[in-house]
């Protein structure tokens, strides 16, 4: 069994009372998976018991703040409880996938400059998603799918990904931001027994059309826009007549998979 945790589940608005940016993290078989890592991911996954030098790989959706605030914060973490509590990364090593890896270059170069010149008993490899399955090891198995929400760089690589995610018992599809409800075409495909959706762009109706007529089992709206941020009533309307089960995440909204 594995478990997700919505660490943060705002978008990218401006501060909110008990909510922080985007992040998710993935523990299956003591190994951790972080989708996106908004400012407060460290200090959350932490205090909520989750060991950090187990982790894994992160995988970014894009690079604006809201996703990728916490992640100077996060590595830095890492590096200082395994230091200080003298238990090495389980692993050696942290893969980060990252559309541009220009921002995390930036950051590395900014935890250098803090102290010890972030010097690491464990390595940190940064790379981009590739379309289709990039990812698999014994946990789980993650695809690439590129989103709108972003438009391609000049030299044409995708800035901004959904994700599908197969473990042994689920599938689950992380939407990351899209542009339109289409973007979710492709992982979403024949079907899949979670959907992580954001609604930072989206009315939260048209979410639910989307997913309970493409095979979706189980919906969680994260990363969520000001309707749901307002309680607006239009959001209670959409999900009561929704033909699906369909929870609203909160900062430390916990899901066995």
């Amino acid at each position: 069994m594995a478990t997700i945790k919505i660490l943060g589940s705002c978008s990218g608005t401006e501060p909110m009372p008990e909510r922080h940016h985007t992040s998710i993290v993935l523990t299956a078989s003591d190994r951790n998976y972080f989708f996106d890592a908004g400012e407060n991911c460290s200090y959350s996954s932490h205090l909520s018991k989750v060991d950090l030098t187990k982790t894994r790989a992160v995988f970014i959706s894009h690079t604006h703040y809201d996703h990728i605030g916490g992640l100077m914060g996060l590595f830095w973490v890492i590096r200082k409880i395994s230091g200080f509590y003298k238990r090495p990364v389980a692993d050696g090593e942290i893969k980060l996938f990252i559309p541009d890896v220009a921002a995390w270059e930036h950051i590395l170069g900014a935890l250098k400059l803090t102290e010890g010149d972030f010097k690491c008993s464990f390595d940190i490899t940064a790379d981009t998603p590739k379309f289709g399955q990039f990812y698999k090891d014994e946990n789980l198995t993650v695809s690439a799918f590129e989103s709108h929400h972003l438009a391609p760089a000049e030299d044409g690589h995708c800035r901004s990904f959904s994700y599908r995610i197969e473990t042994a018992e689920k599938s689950i599809v992380f939407s990351g931001d899209i542009k339109n409800m289409d973007d979710l075409l492709a992982p979403v495909g024949d079907g899949c027994d979670l959907l992580l959706c954001e609604t930072g762009h989206h009315t939260v109706k048209d979410v639910c059309d989307f997913a309970e007529t493409h095979n979706v089992k189980h919906l969680v709206f994260v990363h969520h826009g000001r309707e749901i941020l307002g309680n607006h009533p239009t959001v209670n309307e959409a999900i009561n007549n929704c033909q699906i089960p369909v929870d609203i995440s909160f900062d430390g909204f916990t899901l066995d998979i």
